[in-house]
């Protein structure tokens, strides 16, 4: 689920939902759904910035997850670019 918080945002994000069904990048569909934003709570301080605090826990968290493959795999050296 992606929220927008306006109607040029939500306009933006379905544009881009378009353009990633046409690239042919993955197999089925893109099903992500846009909705209109809900107010937002920061997490608590000690969730804060936790990368920086447990970098060791953190990098095996997102070693094991198997995120940074797929990334790889999917996006490779587009990743972050926009």
């Amino acid at each position: 689920m992606l929220t927008a918080e306006d109607e040029e945002q939500k306009r933006l994000a379905e544009g881009s939902r378009k353009r990633l069904a046409r690239s042919g990048r993955f197999n089925g569909p893109i099903v992500t759904e846009i909705v209109p934003a809900t107010a937002f709570y920061p997490a608590e301080v000690y969730h804060q910035d936790y990368y920086k605090k447990n970098p060791l826990r953190y990098n095996y968290y997102r070693w094991g997850s198997g995120r940074d493959q797929f990334l790889d795999r999917v996006w490779g050296k587009e990743q972050g670019k926009q």
